[in-house]
């Protein structure tokens, strides 16, 4: 499977956070992916992406906050992220860039 245009356009950045560092341990990578990202999408990008095989994908969307800018409300994008499980054996490292 080759890495097409598009799989670039479902996954957007890995997510690193304490959260997703607890995540490796359990062999799962967090990404930020497209909100319109569907679960076999995400997992067919990752798996072209990164030659690994992936044994589940869950997602969550968090909803953007409301902020000040210049003392106007605004509110931030809605963000998806995807908790990608890997199977036994597989890795991958995100400190290094695609």
């Amino acid at each position: 499977m080759s890495a097409k245009p598009e799989h670039y356009d479902v996954i957007r950045k890995p997510v690193i956070t304490e959260k997703a560092t607890l995540a490796s341990e359990a062999n799962a990578v967090v990404f930020e992916v497209s909100i319109d990202a569907a679960k076999p999408q995400i997992k067919e990008a990752v798996e072209a992406l990164f030659n690994v095989k992936v044994k589940s994908v869950n997602t969550v969307v968090t909803k953007g906050k409301t902020k000040r800018f210049r003392g106007n409300l605004g509110t931030r994008k809605d963000v998806k992220k995807a908790y990608v499980t890997l199977e036994e054996g597989n890795s991958i490292d995100v400190s290094t860039g695609l």
